[in-house]
């Protein structure tokens, strides 16, 4: 593409994000976004979820989106150390817990640096599922997810998660039908589980289009520096798009509760899909109203003994 018709791209896109964030409900006082990106309950087709919307985004495009990113980290850093303090305190206090499901480059390696990267790591606990162990085969699909569960006061972030046992396991054949037909109510269960012993549950469907997809693994190709995220499996994977979009539209109907809502992430624009994100858990972070843990000894006492040390 010649320079100008990079520029001519550019200004179309900003002009295209500018009519777009005027059209949308901005994030406020009186509007979620928790609100505006959930997944409805009931049939959902994939087709019709926008990858390059910006519901509730606050600025004009991606010119800004550092300074909103910005107001967000500041906020979060409080919340979460108040989180984290409580779990110091109390093995009973609350948890996090951030699913990221999306196809081959929707961002959730981005997510993570960008988003969750506004957070102390300490306070962190990532686990990324590949293909199962040896190990892990021996188990339940659910075994090695409830082994990376997040403690009292941490944010746990699953890079996949048990999702993976009713899309990758369907659409490839992995199992039986009437075996991976079951899961759906097992996970459901499971998740319900977690959120009645404490752990509020984000889970964020990185919706990538197959268009931007394909723009994303050339751009791979293109680039030395990028070989080593380039992954042959992933146009294996892209070659089977409607049997994917089929699968992730019956787990985000099938496994859309109260408990566990399904959270859509339009993931075309990669500062929207971050600040989305990070937005999601400040807002429920917020929603548990976090007080800092109180003493177990005499502050009084304890500034005096210091002030004579």
């Amino acid at each position: 593409m010649s320079d100008m018709a990079k520029k001519a791209s550019s200004k179309k896109s900003a002009k295209a994000e500018k009519s777009k964030a005027e059209k949308d409900p901005v994030v406020g006082k009186d509007t979620s976004l928790r609100d505006l990106l959930r997944i409805q309950p009931g049939p959902v087709k994939v087709a019709d979820l926008d990858p390059s919307a910006m519901p509730g985004y606050p600025g004009k495009g991606k010119a800004d989106a550092p300074d909103h990113a910005a107001e967000v980290g500041a906020r979060l850093s409080d919340l979460q150390e108040r989180l984290y303090a409580n779990g110091r305190e109390d093995e009973n206090a609350p948890r996090v817990l951030i699913i990221l499901q999306g196809m081959d480059t929707s961002g959730k390696g981005g997510v993570i640096r960008h988003a969750i990267g506004m957070v102390d790591p300490q306070g962190v606990l990532l686990k990324a599922f590949k293909t199962p162990t040896e190990e892990e085969r021996k188990h339940t699909f659910l075994w090695r997810i409830k082994k990376a569960l997040p403690d009292a006061g941490m944010i746990g972030i699953f890079d996949r998660s048990q999702y993976e046992d009713v899309l990758i396991v369907r659409v490839d054949g992995l199992v039986p039908v009437e075996e991976w037909e079951k899961r759906y109510d097992q996970i459901n269960k499971f998740e319900a589980e977690l959120a009645a012993g404490g752990t509020k549950i984000i889970k964020c469907f990185l919706n990538v289009s197959s268009d931007e997809q394909k723009a994303r693994l050339t751009e791979r190709l293109e680039n030395p520096e990028k070989y080593w995220k380039y992954n042959p499996g992933d146009v294996d994977s892209r070659s089977k798009w409607p049997a994917y979009m089929e699968a992730y539209g019956d787990l985000l109907e099938r496994c859309n509760t109260d408990e566990a809502p399904w959270y859509h992430i339009p993931a075309d624009r990669k500062w929207y899909r971050n600040w989305a994100v990070a937005q999601l858990l400040l807002e429920t972070l917020e929603e548990m109203d976090l007080s800092w843990p109180r003493p177990d000894f005499d502050v009084e006492k304890e500034k005096d003994r210091v002030a004579k040390s």
